[in-house]
């Protein structure tokens, strides 16, 4: 097979994913050292591949960093000293004093000003996650395919969309987002929402 057989075969592409098997990728190498023009393909692949995936990465949802950074603080705390705890499960009954706790705890207070979204985690264990969470204006479309999400409204009121129905919730509120359902918060008051947010595998 000459070169150019050989970059219209399809194998090259195979080989830059890693899908070709050990004696085909050998094949492949011997191509990529005895044609230049099959090297330059190479590269050319691999540009492209690369391109195509930056493309559809699309930019991290904006939740991930403030979770990520509650949760190395929540980290060094424990390594601190401070210990364990396990916060009850939210639900329809739940009230502000059952976490009244770490509510009234000075560091756990957000910083004088942060962009969208702000957390300190109080509880964690495989299976559930307590934060107490600060919405500035929003929090962004998500849905959730493994883990029900819960909230209790603590300061301030918000609206969250769940489908195609809005739900106005003030503080004491209480509401559960259904798995798989698109759901996105909203605040409506000159404060941030602060809420306390459980996250419970399915």
């Amino acid at each position: 097979m000459n070169s150019k057989e050989y970059i219209e075969s399809g194998q090259l592409e195979l080989y830059v994913m890693g899908m070709l098997e050990p004696e085909e990728c050998r094949e492949a190498e011997r191509m990529i050292a005895l044609y230049p023009e099959v090297r330059d393909e190479v590269e050319q692949i691999t540009k492209a591949l690369k391109a195509y995936a930056e493309e559809e990465a699309g930019a991290p949802h904006p939740a991930i960093k403030p979770l990520l950074m509650a949760t190395i603080d929540y980290s060094e705390r424990l390594q601190a000293g401070e210990p364990q705890a396990f916060p009850p499960v939210l639900n329809e009954n739940s009230t502000l004093a059952d976490y009244a706790e770490w509510l009234n705890r000075e560091d756990l207070r957000r910083p004088g000003d942060f962009t969208d979204l702000y957390a300190k985690i109080i509880g964690y264990t495989p299976e559930m996650t307590t934060a107490i969470v600060w919405i500035n204006s929003m929090a962004p479309h998500e849905v959730h395919d493994d883990e029900y999400e819960k909230f209790l409204i603590v300061e301030g009121t918000c609206d969250i969309l769940i489908g195609d129905k809005t739900y106005r919730l003030v503080p004491g509120d209480y509401l559960s987002i259904p798995l798989h359902e698109g759901h996105e918060v909203k605040v409506t008051s000159a404060v941030p929402c602060k809420v306390i947010l459980q996250r419970i595998a399915a």
